[in-house]
């Protein structure tokens, strides 16, 4: 099966596009294909493959597939990537867009279009809070500065759901074992879905450094609802402002926790690599 992708990337998170509007994938196992077109040796290679498919009750969908075959709730750095998809693509010129997710509704706004240069902007909703609806075991409603321990040490975490679950591991220097501690983490006990986790340097109370571990797909080069974890984190910490510029390898996202709405706005680039052909073979 010939299937048609385009490559895509934000801060040097990689993803792969696929117009479920033109190309019907019925029969196809999603989860296996993830696994092998995200492989980076055998595959095309990527952060995870995202379809762009008819919503139900708005015009588009995202459907996300972590490297690993597993399904996830909202990508941050696809989702605006996403956006740019339909827009380039003429599925639609509208330059906002209601978008649906498993992790709800998500409105994007192309705030700039030069040439390649695009700049997005998301609100992706209100942080949850609550212990168990991100979920993550232990005593009282929060999670917040909580001690958790690993099989070598402890960390102190404060776990978010901001449709997907985040645990936020403040640092005063990034441990050289952080992709070791990254994954104890995710794979703890603690969560019953597993977690994402980003390691954040506080700068100054407008800026952070960040370092991602994404669940299902170990470590990437940036995280749009990693950075807006963070930057919750960090608030709560008191530690950040409201308006943070969050700083990683390859780039940086505006993050805003507004006061007036509670919700948490998210902007940054989005950027087409290439288009190509996946030879699909079904097993």
């Amino acid at each position: 099966m010939k299937i048609k992708f385009t490559k895509m990337q934000a801060l040097g998170n990689d993803y792969l596009y696929v117009d479920c509007f033109k190309q019907r994938l019925a029969g196809v196992n999603l989860s296996r294909l993830a696994e092998e077109i995200c492989d980076r040796h055998f595959g095309v290679g990527a952060d995870g493959l995202i379809l762009v498919s008819p919503g139900r009750t708005h015009r588009f969908r995202m459907i996300f597939y972590n490297p690993d075959g597993t399904e996830a709730e909202m990508c941050g750095n696809g989702i605006r990537c996403f956006a740019r998809f339909v827009y380039d693509t003429g599925l639609s010129r509208a330059r906002k867009q209601s978008i649906e997710t498993k992790a709800g509704i998500i409105r994007t706004e192309i705030v700039e279009a030069a040439d390649d240069d695009f700049l997005i902007r998301a609100d992706i909703g209100k942080p949850i809070l609550d212990r168990k609806k991100i979920p993550v075991k232990g005593r009282g409603r929060f999670c917040i500065g909580e001690r958790l321990k690993l099989k070598r040490g402890s960390v102190k975490i404060t776990s978010i759901s901001l449709g997907n679950p985040h645990t936020v591991i403040l640092v005063k220097e990034f441990n050289p074992r952080w992709r070791e501690i990254g994954r104890m983490v995710e794979n703890h006990s603690a969560f019953p879905r597993r977690t994402n986790v980003e390691f954040a340097k506080v700068l100054s109370p407008n800026r952070i450094g960040l370092k991602i571990w994404e669940r299902g797909a170990g470590e990437t080069l940036a995280s749009g609802t990693g950075a807006s974890a963070a930057t919750v984190a960090g608030v709560l910490a008191q530690k950040l402002n409201r308006r943070v510029t969050a700083l990683f390898d390859r780039g940086k996202l505006l993050i805003e926790w507004s006061e007036k709405d509670d919700h948490l706005y998210m902007t940054g680039p989005a950027t087409s690599v290439f288009s190509g052909i996946y030879d699909y073979r079904a097993r």
